[in-house]
C-alpha cells in the first residue's frame, strides 16, 4: 500500500491510527502503572511513557510476518 504525497489517503490515516494507538497505550501502560503501585514518576513521566510506547510498538513488530 502506497502513500500518496500530500494526502490524507488510506495508507497515511492507517499509520495514523497506529501510532496514535502506540503513543496512547504507552499512557495507558503508564496510568496502569502508576495506579497498581500507586508510584508518583515525578518529572520521569515522559520517560515512562516513552518506554512503554516502544514496548507496546516492539510486542507489535514481533507478532508481525508470516
Amino acid at each position: 500500500m502506497y502513500q500518496i504525497k500530500e494526502s490524507f489517503d488510506r495508507a497515511t490515516l492507517i499509520k495514523i491510527g497506529k501510532g496514535s494507538l502506540i503513543a496512547g497505550g504507552g499512557a495507558v501502560i503508564t496510568y496502569i502503572l502508576q495506579a497498581i503501585s500507586a508510584q508518583d514518576f515525578g518529572t520521569m513521566t515522559p520517560i515512562v511513557v516513552m518506554i512503554c510506547s516502544i514496548a507496546i510498538n516492539a510486542t507489535r513488530e514481533y507478532f508481525q510476518g508470516e
